[in-house]
């Protein structure tokens, strides 16, 4: 069966499945569904950083065995950060594969966030292993990716795979701020992570960007004085 084909098998099931149901919730739907189209090594991806002022925006892909019962996963904007640490540690040893990719501040403003996150989810794909030959993903198609793919809108609260891509790209993103946090102290990367806070914007206006903040980004044009206005 074709991807395009396998797609709208997914589209439709899901639709009469949730008629059905009323609602559903975090779920191995389309992983199962996916596998009795014959295929074997069906990853979810998710990013983490499309919203930030500063620093990478960060995507995983991750392989997860069939029945795979991890306690407390959800998207990963519904769990606190131990929480999103213990999980980390689990999806990393019960997973079949998960691979990270990173695309930098430089890039982002070069090429705009959405091509940027398409180009981590690439990386992020090229760094699994095994190598999938199905893909779900939340929200964003990946038309430069040569392997059948689905788009679900929310998927990270839908998809369990997708879900567990969401905490590895949380977790892994969150690590590199703090990192950065070290380089940059003045910016106080560590509690807000980039992310436009009001904490964050006054430090901005009080030291300027530095090397990773995102240039085309608004609020970081008008601390430039190329953002007019």
């Amino acid at each position: 069966m074709s991807g395009a084909s396998t797609a709208q098998r997914l589209r439709t099931d899901f639709s009469r499945a949730k008629k059905h149901l009323g609602r559903v919730e975090l779920t191995e739907f389309f992983e199962t569904e996916a596998r009795r189209c014959g295929y074997r090594f069906v990853a979810g991806l998710d990013e983490a950083g499309r919203g930030p002022l500063a620093g990478p925006v960060v995507a995983a892909a991750v392989i997860l065995p069939r029945r795979c019962p991890l306690t407390g996963l959800q998207d990963s904007k519904q769990v606190a950060e131990p929480e999103r640490e213990r999980l980390y540690g689990e999806i990393a040893r019960r997973a079949l594969g998960v691979g990270i990719g990173v695309a930098t501040a430089r890039e982002i403003d070069a090429m705009n966030i959405l091509e940027a996150t398409r180009l981590a989810m690439g990386r992020a794909i090229q760094a699994l292993a095994p190598s999938p030959n199905f893909l779900l993903i939340d929200a964003v198609t990946l038309p430069s990716v040569r392997v059948p793919q689905r788009a679900i809108i929310k998927g990270d609260g839908l998809s369990v795979c997708i879900a567990a891509a969401s905490i590895m790209a949380k977790v892994s993103r969150d690590r590199l701020m703090r990192d950065y946090h070290r380089r940059y102290p003045q910016y106080n990367f560590q509690a807000h992570k980039g992310y436009p806070t009001s904490e964050h914007l006054r430090l901005l206006a009080t030291h300027g960007p530095c090397a990773i903040h995102r240039r085309t980004f608004h609020p970081v044009l008008l601390k430039t004085g190329r953002g007019g206005g």
